[in-house]
């Protein structure tokens, strides 16, 4: 593995000079702020640089791991023994009620690179009269992760929002395709993007509306965030609700706030967060978050589903 590891970083550093690394922490990528190295690193910057990872990957397919904010993301001590990929540059870049409909775009779409973070994409959209996209601001993700996942909050998921999506698979060419929103598959937190999918860059459909009325709505799910959800070191939401219900109220009705297993702990605040304290472990996180699924089946019969997305485990 090892010398296939150095052919790959050789490989890729020939084509993108200066924009690969060999075992970077992850820790620093992610919200839990835990986890080891990644064996190679690439930064792609435009979407150019994707076909010429793609020549690369593409015939050795090397394990993948697409690393966006971060905030649902949880790696394993021992890190991830494969390539990860960081959007960046071009591909944070932000286009808001483009003038006559300016790089083909329609006045009612925004298009958001991948890499945006999804608060930026909420308040550049709400400063400018844009409404529609304001619940982002409470999902601390990017818009890549937001498109594969079908993000969602305060009452409203990507898919009502998703015009279309700008894709490039790294198991093929690496040619960014551009797919409608109707053709990714998405549903409950999923999509049916390929694990060597990438989401380049996406465009959301807006309405106008007053900028000051745009950004009190942003300021309220602020607020309500605030209020009800913990700061700190956690990924949001560890499970998925499951249909007609709630994993935290199911979690607390288990009596599970404030069960811990060493530095993990589940939140006394919302229940469906697991707080990563000072000294825990991803193994920590982890492994409260199988006995939490463990004894909420055991109370409710209730096979809870992580959203969060646990790598590096299984080697």
């Amino acid at each position: 593995m090892t010398s296939s590891l150095d052919d790959l970083f050789a490989e890729l550093d020939a084509q993108l000079p200066g924009a690969v690394t060999r075992d970077v922490p992850l820790a620093g990528f992610t919200t839990y702020k835990l986890g080891g190295p990644v064996a190679v690193l690439v930064r792609v910057r435009a979407e150019a640089d994707l076909a010429a990872v793609a020549t690369v990957v593409a015939p050795r397919r090397p394990p993948l791991l697409f690393v966006g904010r971060g905030s649902n993301l949880l790696v394993a001590d021992a890190g991830f023994p494969g390539l990860g990929v960081v959007l960046e540059g071009g591909l944070e870049e932000l286009t808001v009620s483009p003038d006559g409909g300016a790089d083909g775009l329609a006045d009612d779409l925004v298009a958001a690179g991948g890499a945006v973070p999804l608060p930026v994409l909420a308040r550049r959209s709400a400063a400018a009269g844009r409404t529609g996209l304001e619940f982002y601001v409470g999902i601390p993700g990017s818009v890549g992760g937001a498109v594969r996942m079908n993000a969602g909050g305060h009452g409203r998921e990507t898919v009502e929002v998703l015009e279309h999506a700008r894709v490039a698979d790294l198991f093929g060419t690496g040619e960014v395709t551009t797919r409608a929103a109707a053709a990714l598959g998405l549903g409950y937190r999923h999509s049916e993007l390929g694990p060597a999918e990438v989401v380049v860059g996406a465009a959301f459909r807006t309405t106008a509306d007053a900028a000051a009325a745009c950004e009190a709505r942003v300021a309220e799910i602020v607020k309500w965030r605030r209020e009800h959800q913990p700061g700190g070191a956690n990924a949001g939401s560890v499970f998925a609700n499951p249909e007609g219900d709630s994993a935290g109220r199911l979690i607390d009705a288990a009596g599970l706030k404030g069960f811990r297993i060493g530095g993990a702990v589940v939140s006394d605040k919302h229940a469906n967060f697991i707080q990563a304290e000072a000294g825990a472990t991803a193994a920590d996180v982890r492994a409260l978050v199988l006995e939490v699924q463990r004894r909420v089946r055991e109370a409710s019969g209730v096979e809870l589903r992580p959203e969060l997305r646990m790598i590096g485990f299984d080697r």
